[in-house]
């Protein structure tokens, strides 16, 4: 029996790659709107960040979303991403 891939993703954060599973993909939808995809197939321009609170804590200290979702974000926007992150791991 063949052996799949694991399809890799590069973290914004720290620049490494790693299996698809570890990562946690936040989507910006055409309408403009950032939220958690736990799917990984929802529509729009997606970026990777490792799944720990560190990273987070750093993509918001940087403000890393913003950049390369191209759309500007808040901290309450944050805070709500981080929820859902939480919600999307139990």
């Amino acid at each position: 029996m063949k052996k799949r891939k694991t399809p890799l993703r590069k973290c914004i954060v720290t620049g490494e790659m790693k299996a698809k599973k570890e990562l946690v993909r936040i989507v910006r939808d055409p309408e403009g709107h950032v939220s958690v995809d736990p799917t990984g197939k929802k529509n729009g321009r997606g970026s990777y960040i490792t799944n720990t609170e560190e990273c987070f804590a750093l993509a918001k200290k940087k403000d890393l979303l913003s950049r390369h979702l191209k759309v500007n974000i808040d901290e309450e926007t944050y805070e709500r991403l981080e929820t859902q992150r939480l919600q999307a791991n139990k």
